[in-house]
């Protein structure tokens, strides 16, 4: 076992990198800047293509057509940023194309401060861009996690030949931990029969665009919804900590999981009957594991750094006639497991 200490930004672009992404773009923002700064230094080193773009619209269209050719792709931004991509991203699914896009959050709304937040969800899980389409987001909650869902982002990116967003905050992108790379799962990078290929290739002529004729369109959205369903039906991913026979279930993902479990641990140790589950894959939501919980718990707790855009999904696998209580605003405030502990002894008393 080899571990290297290293930030988080840094551990999601070594593991994009050992992913196979040869091709990254960016612009530098806060507090994502490290990633950006790791790939200008490590990408030419491994036979791979750097470029800082003139804004997040160019760098989201560098991605398109680097897409297009099959390469692994990545950029990362945060807020402000992703908004400014969405044209691009919702493009970039209409073309099926597999990329993936680090989102590491700020506060918000407007250009905010550089304070950690969770605000972002709602913006990645429910589109940004126009349309009926779907990104796949991903939300680690440590160091190591970064690491190996970069792999997966690529993986899930090319399976389904979709954008894979991987959704951080501040706090996450900025701390430091020891990361075991021999840890992480490879994949094998499929073929590729559609991508572009050079002019000396083959005599095919290929074109990427999203259609605007009637047929064309109303075929692509069947096609989008029909593997969206697939995606939701197999790639839901979640962590459960003492969930059996608990009365209340704290909910949260990233840096605000951490907080949650450390609470949710010291309120055991006290008696009492809470569990969490950590939802891994933010979209699709697991609602999977809500239906076997919704007979027996008797509430959930949503921990998010926002003011509660989670809530919406639990309130739509739950049922809204259900008690799911909210800890947490946006603007930067940051969790912590004493709040957190003193919410569930509130709870727990009712």
């Amino acid at each position: 076992m080899a571990l290297e200490l290293m930030r988080g930004n840094e551990a999601i672009a070594e593991g994009a990198i050992r992913a196979g992404c040869r091709f990254y773009t960016g612009y530098p923002i806060t507090p994502q800047n490290e990633l950006f700064e790791y790939m200008a230094k490590r990408m030419p080193q491994a036979g791979g293509t750097f470029l800082q773009s003139e804004s997040e619209v160019a760098g989201i269209n560098m991605i398109w057509g680097a897409a297009c050719t099959g390469v692994r792709a990545m950029t990362s931004s945060s807020g402000p940023g992703l908004s400014l991509m969405s044209e691009g991203l919702t493009t970039l699914a209409a073309g099926e194309l597999p990329c993936v896009i680090v989102d590491v959050t700020r506060a918000g709304p407007g250009l905010g401060r550089i304070a950690p937040a969770q605000s972002d969800y709602r913006q990645v899980t429910k589109g940004g861009g126009h349309g009926d389409y779907h990104a796949i987001v991903l939300g680690p909650s440590s160091t190591q996690e970064m690491a190996e869902l970069a792999s997966l982002a690529f993986y899930l990116a090319d399976l389904y030949r979709n954008p894979v967003i991987i959704l951080m905050d501040g706090m996450l992108g900025q701390m430091m931990e020891p990361v075991d790379f021999g840890l992480v799962k490879t994949f094998a990078v499929p073929e590729k029969p559609w991508a572009l290929r050079g002019k000396g290739d083959g005599p095919r002529k290929m074109i990427y665009a999203a259609p605007f004729d009637d047929p064309g369109l109303i075929e692509l959205n069947q096609r989008l919804t029909e593997k969206y369903r697939r995606i939701e039906e197999k790639e839901q991913r979640w962590e459960e900590v003492e969930t059996d026979g608990a009365d209340l279930v704290v909910v949260a993902f990233g840096s605000a999981a951490r907080a949650s479990l450390d609470a949710v641990q010291t309120a055991r140790a006290e008696g009492m009957k809470v569990g969490l589950i950590r939802p891994i894959t933010l979209w699709p939501f697991p609602k999977n594991p809500f239906a076997k919980l919704r007979r027996s718990v008797r509430a959930f707790l949503d921990v998010e750094m926002n003011s509660g855009q989670m809530q919406e999904d639990l309130e739509r696998v739950i049922g809204p006639d259900f008690p799911i209580h909210h800890l947490g605003q946006g603007g930067g405030k940051i969790i912590y497991p004493d709040e957190v502990l003193e919410e569930i002894k509130k709870l727990m008393k009712r």
